[in-house]
């Protein structure tokens, strides 16, 4: 009777060896998780460096010089007006870096980031027509010591062009712009888009400044001015000789621009930065989809200071080396200064694809930002001109342990 009880004693103690053995296991691994985990989070790049740039196109709306004085015909229908040429560059080409800092064992992050662009845009056009020199003919009458008696002759005259028709338009034109973004945000994603998405909401403080230069300035002839060569009536007269040159009468017209515009200001910010993966894994390169939008407020003070002068000459014909001229002025109008405080509401967002690793990632999308009512475009009067910077991006991000 004594074997089989001693064989159910062994089983007994080989079910105990078992059961210890497993739960020793699971609680090794339960007490060896954390740590995996610590490790996991201590090889997370905790710093990130952002350096990137943006082709951006320009919302500028500034208003055009365009001075009555120099329409047609003061200056000539058969040149292009010259609005065509004064407006400023549409595009220009940003710079933008962020630095992000993420703490260990942490849904948080805090980050600072800048955007920094210029553009400039200077345009000279002659125009002018090419006149060639005449004939005149016309009938005088005249008493002269050889006719004493008096009658119509037939006189020719050779014009010879002195100046031609002309119209110049000198303008030149440039901005800067510059974004400064001081933001702490949380991973909010949940699983929402997969276990490696994220969605992170982020608010903070935003700074932005613009600015802007115009100087523009007009010419325009809209006569060709010319010399008559030959005045044998004067000849015969006795008061001239017969080869002296004398003017036609011409106008001239010349106006300019100068104005100085900005915009700086300072308001709370929000935005919402969300990622989901679609093919790959971030140890052999992962391709995600990118999106976001941003919203905020600005609080600041918009200036702008502008003159402009038209001025218009008459000149009555006479001789070559005694003009008369008749010489009229508009009056000078006075430099327009004018400085306020605004609220200015601002909308981006942007699209993109990321090719996403461990301690790197390359993104380029398209992004647009949108500033209403940021600048005062008027010339003589308040114009509100909103301001905006939309184009493809590129970037390179590298973490930091």
């Amino acid at each position: 009777m004594s074997e089989p009880i001693n064989k159910n004693d062994n089983r007994a103690t080989i079910r105990w060896k078992l059961l210890t053995g497993a739960s020793a296991l699971a609680l090794t691994a339960y007490v060896a998780s954390p740590g995996l985990a610590e490790a996991d989070d201590a090889s997370r790049p905790q710093i990130w460096i952002e350096l990137g740039g943006q082709l951006s196109g320009l919302d500028d709306g500034q208003e055009t010089f365009s001075p009555k004085f120099l329409n047609s015909p003061a200056r000539p229908s058969i040149f292009s007006p010259s609005q065509k040429v004064e407006g400023p560059s549409h595009f220009s080409i940003d710079k933008n870096g962020k630095l992000s800092f993420q703490p260990d064992n942490s849904d948080w992050a805090f980050s600072a980031s800048v955007q920094y662009g210029r553009s400039s845009r200077k345009r000279q056009v002659h125009q002018q027509t090419y006149p060639q020199p005449f004939v005149k003919y016309y009938y005088n009458s005249y008493v002269s010591r050889s006719n004493p008696n008096g009658g119509r002759h037939k006189v020719h005259n050779t014009a010879w062009p002195k100046n031609a028709k002309f119209a110049d338009t000198d303008a030149q034109n440039s901005e800067r712009h510059f974004i400064l973004d001081f933001q702490a945000g949380k991973d909010v994603g949940l699983g929402m888009f997969g276990s490696a998405a994220s969605s992170t909401v982020n608010f903070g403080v935003r700074f932005a400044q613009f600015s802007s230069k115009t100087d523009i300035a007009l010419k325009s002839n809209p006569d060709w001015q010319f010399d008559y060569k030959y005045l044998p009536f004067l000849k015969n007269y006795g008061l001239l000789s017969s080869k002296i040159a004398y003017g036609s009468a011409y106008h001239s017209n010349a106006a300019s621009l100068t104005a100085r515009r900005s915009f700086r200001g300072v308001g709370p910010s929000l935005s919402w930065n969300a990622s989901a993966p679609f093919a790959g894994d971030v140890q052999n390169g992962q391709l995600t989809v990118d999106w976001g939008i941003n919203v905020s407020l600005l609080f600041g003070r918009q200036r702008a200071r502008t003159h402009h002068q038209t001025i218009g000459r008459y000149h009555a014909p006479g001789l070559k080396y005694h003009p008369r001229a008749i010489t009229y002025q508009n009056p000078v109008t006075p430099d327009h200064t004018r400085s306020r405080n605004v609220t200015v509401p601002n909308v981006g967002g942007f699209a993109g694809l990321s090719l996403r690793y461990e301690d790197a990632k390359v993104s380029f999308g398209y992004k647009a930002d949108f500033f209403f009512n940021a600048m005062d475009g008027g010339i003589d009067t308040r114009k509100n001109e909103n301001r905006g910077f939309f184009g493809p991006y590129v970037s390179i991000s590298v973490g930091f342990p």
